[in-house]
């Protein structure tokens, strides 16, 4: 095609007259040229608003229109009109004002309706409705999830070799050894603060004798082994979830199951023995600073010798005391485990899911130790212990 067969560049100019504006059109306003002839129109639409006068739009210099062109005419048409500009066009063929025509009824039809309006009450039974339904889908994907970890651990106390022993130790020093300090800081403190609460209150009746009797029963019953395992629920659950996450991420769980390895036997069974392991050793270990704690505190402010609050210690407590609060620990550390290493696998490949997933894990852990904890305190009490 030479020079003189080429059809002209396509343009929209403004042409001023005594009776008002005159957009002119002209050349091939087709699809291709849609996203210059856009540009130029935008900036001619606010010319003409601010001018207020009526428009009238000349086509009698288009040599060529389609859709795009058609779609063009129609939204500046209706974008004067939204500003109170008339505009009216001229100079269309019958096959071109056609075309118009039928941008201009799919258009009409293409609108949104409004919004319907909805009930305040009935949007958050919707929302209830919803959380519940997740929930559902959480409880059974976690009862799936523990199957296949049972089976595996089953299968692994069948083949006892296949345990890694390496990551098993690795995992109790950092489950256990590590974790000692916070612990035991933990433990001292609220033993300071049982005590300390305890004396105030019993001081009313003359009984700050009791105070031992209470920090004992509340803390090798109940409260050692709860704050030990919400704390590794925030410190080990968490780093578990991490830990796997940033594999998946790094796309090496898909590279153990290329090699033909189980994950849930490599990184997960590892995690949950070592942590069953670990977590019980800690729960006696916070039972005996809770009670160093508050026996310091009863020693230097009730102003007991150490040798009667030995003897009451040893009066006020058995073995049941002490045993009923370390059973928890093996379940309390299986379920934080399987939690954290389940949100682990379930990262989908980005950072933002692994920053969720982590919470999400530290959240569920705590709330699933203490939903135990209660069942726990029911079955004892229905067994008389």
């Amino acid at each position: 095609m030479n020079a003189a067969t080429a059809p002209a560049a396509p343009s929209a100019t403004l042409d001023t007259a005594p009776t008002g504006p005159r957009l002119v059109a002209a050349g091939p306003w087709t699809v291709n040229h849609a996203g210059r002839l856009d540009r130029t129109l935008d900036g001619l639409v606010g010319r003409l608003v601010a001018d207020g006068r009526a428009v009238v739009v000349a086509l009698d210099r288009l040599t060529a229109l389609d859709t795009a062109g058609a779609w063009l005419l129609h939204r500046t048409q209706r974008r004067l009109a939204e500003q109170g500009v008339s505009c009216r066009l001229e100079g269309l063929s019958p096959p071109r004002a056609r075309l118009v025509a039928k941008i201009e009824s799919a258009c009409a039809q293409a609108s949104l309706p409004p919004a319907p309006r909805t009930n305040w009450l009935v949007e958050q039974l919707a929302v209830c409705g919803r959380a519940t339904l997740d929930a559902l889908d959480e409880v059974v994907e976690l009862l799936a999830f523990f199957g296949a970890l049972a089976a595996t651990l089953v299968a692994t106390l069948v083949r006892p070799w296949r345990l890694r022993a390496t990551a098993f130790s690795a995992h109790v020093m950092r489950t256990g050894l590590e974790a000692l300090p916070i612990v035991g800081l933990m433990s001292f403190l609220i033993g300071v603060v049982l005590a300390f609460q305890g004396a105030s209150q019993l001081r009313q009746f003359g009984a700050e004798l009791f105070t031992i009797d209470l920090l004992a029963l509340s803390i090798l019953r109940e409260i050692g082994v709860l704050m030990t395992a919400i704390i590794v629920a925030g410190r080990s659950g968490s780093a578990f979830t991490a830990q796997i996450g940033t594999m998946v991420v790094n796309e090496e769980v898909d590279a153990l199951r290329t090699l033909g390895l189980d994950p849930m036997e490599v990184l997960v069974v590892p995690r949950v023995l070592a942590l069953m392991v670990s977590l019980p050793l800690l729960a006696v270990f916070a039972d005996f600073m809770g009670l160093l704690g508050g026996g310091l505190l009863t020693i230097l402010v009730l102003d007991l010798p150490l040798g009667q609050v030995v003897d009451q210690l040893q009066r006020s407590t058995d073995g049941t005391q002490f045993w009923a609060g370390l059973v928890k620990a093996p379940v309390f550390a299986f379920v934080i485990a399987m939690v954290g290493c389940r949100n682990g696998l379930r990262v989908e490949g980005d950072a933002a899911s692994v920053g969720r997933l982590t919470t999400q894990a530290v959240v569920s852990g705590i709330f699933l130790v203490i939903l135990l904890d209660a069942g726990f305190s029911i079955a004892f009490n229905a067994l008389g212990i």
